[in-house]
């Protein structure tokens, strides 16, 4: 028993290799999989001669990431619980190319390649081919490239690569235009019910949900929802990921009354609470009125001398969420500008957490700003969207003298209308 329990993880063992050139600067990078829409953390590695290997010790099916935090790139591929090895072509620190040298993600890359190509050329061909005749060299050589094109999952071998034809067909089936009108509420459910576990690991349950509740209505979401839920058993790993899943896209699609149904539900629950659904948790319960608001720990701020967020001292702060490339926050960022003076007249600090990528942009952004800035240049790969639930910019919290949220304006006009500033 000892040595086939050896055998079996030394086959469930596999590994991640990624190769840059020599000029590549970063020393770190992260892997992460993936529960449904979110990215988990495996493991950090360290570069030796420009090649970060991971060891992966058990079966893993899905997509996965790999980030490299000293640069902020980021580049997705799939494990088939298999080797996987991929080489990067980089220019100035940034990942121009990729080169997937594992027969797995070769074939995806060329199937995603496809897809583009189906969704994007097919349409036009179609309609050229109209024009000539099928007996014609060139109506031949049309109707042979409008084939290929149109070709599904036909050349994957399921028993070969099974995620691809997992992804793949059910993304043809329920996802794609031409299909995704034809898939109903009752097939939805179907599916994600019976569905094994890559669909937590594929990518593919969020806009499965989001799709659900559009076949639905706008009228039907609380009966919606609850007929999934009820189907699914919500005390059940899946039933908890799903609600954690439609707790976030009522958050980010601005749907408070569904959002609030949905996660008293989850507080009530009485079962044994999944890492999943604890984090969703988590994070609204940092941002309640009332709660008092996570402390941050400066990276590098501008207009300040405090090490923390706590370390400010003001009768009450406006947290503003924001990004340069953001153009809500364009024209709403500026109202705040005019206003400066007055609120800080009042004793109102204003403190700027950017979700930016780009320093050169960042800095150029805040030369206009006099409050206190700061951002971990990591985008959505920073701290930001799990402590704070952040799912959009410009995102506002004021907070009392001791960091206790007191309001959570959704927009600017909100913010200066709560201090009489309007």
């Amino acid at each position: 028993m000892a040595a086939f329990s050896a055998v079996f993880s030394l086959q469930a063992q596999f590994t991640v290799t990624i190769q840059a050139p020599a000029d590549f600067k970063d020393q770190d990078a992260i892997l992460y999989t993936l529960n449904g829409s979110k990215d988990i953390i495996f493991s950090k590695e360290q570069s030796k001669n420009n090649t970060w290997t991971f060891k992966y010790p058990k079966n893993y099916m899905g997509m996965m990431k790999v980030y490299f935090p000293g640069s902020n790139n980021t580049f997705n591929f799939i494990s088939e619980n298999k080797n996987v090895s991929v080489k990067l072509e980089t220019q100035a620190n940034k990942i121009k190319d990729i080169a997937y040298l594992d027969e797995a993600n070769n074939a995806m890359s060329k199937m995603q390649e496809g897809s583009q190509k189906k969704e994007m050329i097919l349409p036009a061909l179609s309609q050229i081919k109209e024009y000539y005749k099928d007996n014609t060299d060139f109506g031949k050589a049309l109707q042979t490239e409008i084939k290929r094109l149109s070709g599904g999952t036909e050349g994957i071998d399921a028993a070969q690569h099974p995620f691809i034809y997992y992804y793949n067909t059910n993304y043809a089936k329920f996802l794609a235009k031409e299909s995704s009108k034809g898939a109903s509420q009752e097939d939805i459910i179907n599916f994600i019910d019976k569905s094994g576990d890559m669909l937590e690991t594929s990518s593919l349950l969020r806009p499965l949900l989001v799709s659900y509740l559009n076949t639905g209505g706008n009228t039907n979401v609380s009966a919606s929802v609850d007929k999934l839920l009820d189907r699914l058993k919500v005390e059940t790993p899946r039933g908890q990921t799903v609600l954690s899943e439609l707790i976030d896209i009522f958050d980010v699609y601005d749907m408070q009354e569904f959002k609030n149904k949905y996660l008293g539900l989850a507080k009530n629950l009485k079962c044994t609470i999944t890492d999943r659904l604890a984090s969703t948790l988590k994070s609204n319960a940092n941002v309640e009125i009332g709660a008092v608001f996570p402390n941050y720990k400066f990276q590098s701020p501008v207009n300040t001398t405090a090490k923390t967020l706590h370390d400010i001292k003001a009768d009450q702060k406006i947290i503003v969420f924001w990004s340069s490339t953001c153009s809500h926050c364009e024209s709403e960022l500026p109202q705040l500008l005019t206003k400066y003076n007055d609120l800080k007249g009042k004793n109102v600090q204003v403190i700027g957490l950017s979700l930016d990528t780009d320093k050169e942009s960042y800095s150029k952004k805040i030369s206009a700003f006099p409050w206190i800035n700061d951002s971990e240049l990591k985008g959505w790969n920073s701290s930001y969207s799990d402590t704070y639930n952040i799912h959009a910019t410009p995102t506002y919290f004021i907070l009392d003298a001791n960091n206790k949220i007191i309001s959570k304006p959704e927009h600017v006009g909100d913010v200066l209308e709560y201090f009489k500033l309007k």
